[in-house]
């Protein structure tokens, strides 16, 4: 009867849906208007009893020609025996029993077959005391300290949200080193990794493995939680470790890159408990700021740089602390290589004709700015309409090839 289900089922569900969640069981028994199910793993189980069960149930029903109720459980296949005679257990010199053979063959078979977890480490440079602290970042900056000094009890979970290369994961891996040296277990990944360890995890039956990782940590920092956005059976992943870790008391922090109530294809369960703990935003440094940055990275690569050169850095690069550093670096590489006579002296002044011809490629592009024409001008060349038709009070359905006309307000 199972088999004729999984043969309905594989032609209405994806091949890899059905690849990863439904090829693995098998039909054990059918009584009392129910059909048992067994399932390689508990992950299995549970998706397929919250997220594909009346799919399931329909199909079922469609063959039998009654509604019955499905019941999973959890459970290898049953396998015969290599041979039928009894095994004497062996013992060792001390008389100690041990497996028999077969079993003892099997368990080393299967400890050696355990996935080994590619270790993602915490950045060495990423820590508290080089993290520049301004108007644009003093509440994030804030929330991550006290998280370190009290991991599990005060803003839990923490989340960190900004735009590229503004610093939000510069204070998760500040947190990272902090509880770790004081005696903290701390586990440190991306999304991307968590979700390749946790496909990896069901397709080679070490879900358990997968399970004691992640949920024996005391603090798990996942970086850029976006990327499992439109990723179900991750959402359903991250959602049972982020509940088994929080109910333990554990300390959990996320960055992402916006804030957690435009994640809109994120399961609306994980979002409720994103939001439940302290959601704090990354502005983009001011000028300030962005001088304080400038002058920090000068004395890490031993460099001067006169006020003059700073501020038309930080005039010219205004939304990327990282790209504010590597401009700073492109000068000092530039003046290294000889481009300009510095006398001998390689911790000598640069001046700002170098900064310029250094600088002149890098700062084109983040010299572009849309602006409100431009954006009006694409909207209208893509949809064939004026943008005086944009601009006015019409909300018609009439323009262009069958779309929607957009009312955008003159600034």
């Amino acid at each position: 009867m199972w088999d004729a289900v999984l043969g309905e089922l594989q032609l209405q569900v994806p091949k890899p849906s059905y690849e990863t969640w439904l090829r693995g069981t098998t039909g054990v028994s059918m009584s009392d208007g129910a059909l048992v199910v067994r399932t390689p793993n508990a992950f299995v189980s549970e998706m397929l009893d919250t997220r594909m069960y009346s799919l399931i149930s329909r199909c079922l029903e469609g063959i039998t020609g009654d509604p019955m109720e499905i019941r999973f459980e959890v459970g290898g296949e049953a396998r015969k025996p290599a041979r039928t005679s009894p095994q004497v257990p062996r013992t060792d010199d001390a008389g100690t029993a041990q497996l028999p053979l077969d079993q003892d063959r099997a368990a080393t078979s299967q400890a050696r077959s355990r996935p080994s977890y590619r270790r993602v480490d915490l950045n060495g440079r990423y820590r508290f005391e080089n993290f520049i602290v301004g108007s644009s970042n003093n509440l994030a900056h804030a929330a991550a300290v006290a998280v370190s000094e009290n991991p599990g009890f005060v803003y839990n979970p923490l989340v960190l949200y900004s735009g590229v290369g503004l610093g939000k994961t510069h204070l998760m891996h500040a947190i990272g080193h902090q509880v770790r040296e004081a005696g903290h277990d701390v586990l440190y990944t991306t999304t991307e990794e968590f979700t390749n360890e946790y496909i990896r995890g069901i397709r080679e039956g070490t879900t358990e493995e997968f399970r004691d990782r992640y949920r024996s940590t005391d603090v798990l920092l996942l970086d850029d939680i976006q990327f499992i956005i439109g990723k179900e059976q991750t959402q359903e992943g991250f959602f049972h470790t982020f509940n088994a870790l929080h109910m333990a008391g554990k300390q959990i922090v996320i960055t992402c890159d916006r804030p957690v109530s435009e994640l809109s294809l994120l399961q609306d369960r994980i979002s409720s408990r994103l939001a439940g703990g302290l959601v704090v935003d990354i502005q983009i440094p001011d000028f300030e700021t962005r001088m304080a940055i400038l002058r920090s990275k000068a004395e890490q690569i031993d460099r001067r740089f006169p006020d003059k050169v700073l501020e038309f850095i930080a005039g010219r690069v205004q939304r990327n602390v990282r790209e504010l550093e590597g401009c700073l670096n492109i000068v000092a590489a530039y003046a290294g290589l000889g481009h300009q006579s510095l006398n001998g002296d390689p911790k000598a002044d640069v001046d700002l004709g170098l900064v310029e011809q250094a600088l002149e490629d890098s700062l084109k592009e983040s010299n572009r700015r849309v602006s409100e024409e431009d954006v009006l001008s694409a909207v209208a060349r893509y949809f064939s309409i004026d943008k005086s038709t944009l601009k006015g009070k019409k909300r018609d359905r009439t323009h262009g090839p069958g779309a929607t006309c957009l009312h955008v307000p003159s600034a």
